[in-house]
């Protein structure tokens, strides 16, 4: 049958890695997160900075990336995690009971209001309000929301007394918003009021050097959570995952793996492959050895992309997420020439 394949170490011990040098309450702030990339430790940097302030922030990133998790961390970093931390996705609710999720109503305001609501804004002062799939608000309740925004007030549903709020937002999406103003379905003018802060959340195969230390994290919880002991994968297999797209992101992996350990009754990670889909892109099929080959690799093939041009929006760099004077940095360090970019 082979090599047993890599031993797992403890999963925990990779969940905030990268911050072993923070103090305990900066730990605890990113609990959760598991990785030491370069994409994900810049983010996390991003979050460091706007944490502190008041600002709105606007988290950017495919479904799955964990966006929520990276509005959670903002506010446990900031003066307000003391306070409440209150969620919603705006695509969760039916349209016509958004504006009273939002705002609250009063009793009687409409069939089926029986008594008075408060909204998640008037539950989130002092703390933080985090609107997920901010896109699918309706237009228009956007005026309402850009108010709040601006001024601090509204009224409940069925109220002319105006409520003040202090809140801080963080919204989020997976959309195109330019696409979205571009149709006149989102306020230009709240987009602005969002976007103080953008922060983008990498995809999972921009980040694949940190597939296997989250594999790790997910086969420890989901073994305890079912009572087994799984204490190693095939070294195959865990270049299979590493190096597979993940067109779902986090989400999709940890899945994966949640259906993994259910199968598995040994101590050797079972991972049923084939139901990645007959049509898998797995990245870099020649397999590099080590993380050092897999940035090599997805270095090369994003210049490829782009056809070597370095800078500008559409550059290798802007893809990469990362400033041009680093790229060039990881080019030298890597041995990547100017001649490895086109192949």
């Amino acid at each position: 049958m082979g090599s047993p394949g890599i031993a797992f170490p403890d999963a925990q011990s990779f969940v905030g890695m990268s911050f072993a040098n923070e103090n305990l309450s900066k730990q605890q702030a990113f609990e959760g997160i598991v990785g030491c990339s370069t994409a994900l430790m810049e983010t996390l940097d991003l979050v460091r900075t706007v944490a502190p302030t008041d600002s709105t922030v606007l988290i950017e990133g495919e479904t799955g990336t964990g966006k929520e998790v990276i509005a959670s961390a903002i506010h446990a970093c900031s003066k307000r995690r003391d306070r409440a931390f209150i969620k919603l996705n705006c695509t969760a609710i039916p349209v016509g009971l958004l504006e009273s999720e939002l705002f609250g109503h009063e009793k009687g305001a409409f069939t089926g209001a029986i008594a008075r609501k408060i909204g998640r804004f008037e539950a989130a002062h002092g703390g933080t309000l985090f609107l997920d799939e901010i896109g699918d608000i309706p237009l228009e309740l956007q005026p309402k929301l850009l108010r709040v925004l601006q001024e601090g007030e509204f009224e409940r549903l069925g109220s002319t007394q105006t409520q003040r709020v202090n809140v801080r937002l963080v919204a989020a999406t997976n959309g195109d918003m330019g696409r979205l103003i571009s149709e006149k379905r989102f306020r230009s003018d709240l987009y602005y009021r969002l976007n103080v802060f953008p922060i983008s959340v990498p995809p999972l195969r921009d980040r694949a050097e940190d597939i296997p230390l989250l594999v790790t994290h997910f086969v420890a919880k989901y073994a305890a959570r079912m009572q087994k002991v799984i204490e190693r994968i095939r070294a195959e297999v865990m270049d299979t995952l590493t190096f597979y797209s993940w067109p779902g992101n986090i989400r999709e992996l940890q899945n994966f793996i949640e259906c993994s350990v259910i199968l598995t009754s040994g101590s050797t990670l079972y991972c049923p492959l084939a139901r990645l889909g007959s049509g898998t892109q797995v990245l870099w099929p020649e397999k590099p050895i080590t993380l050092e080959d897999v940035n090599r690799e997805h270095i090369r093939r994003t210049l490829q992309q782009t056809r070597g041009v370095i800078m500008g929006p559409n550059g290798a760099a802007a893809r990469l997420g990362i400033k041009r004077s680093t790229l060039y940095a990881r080019m030298r360090k890597l041995g990547i020439s100017r001649s490895d970019k086109i192949s």
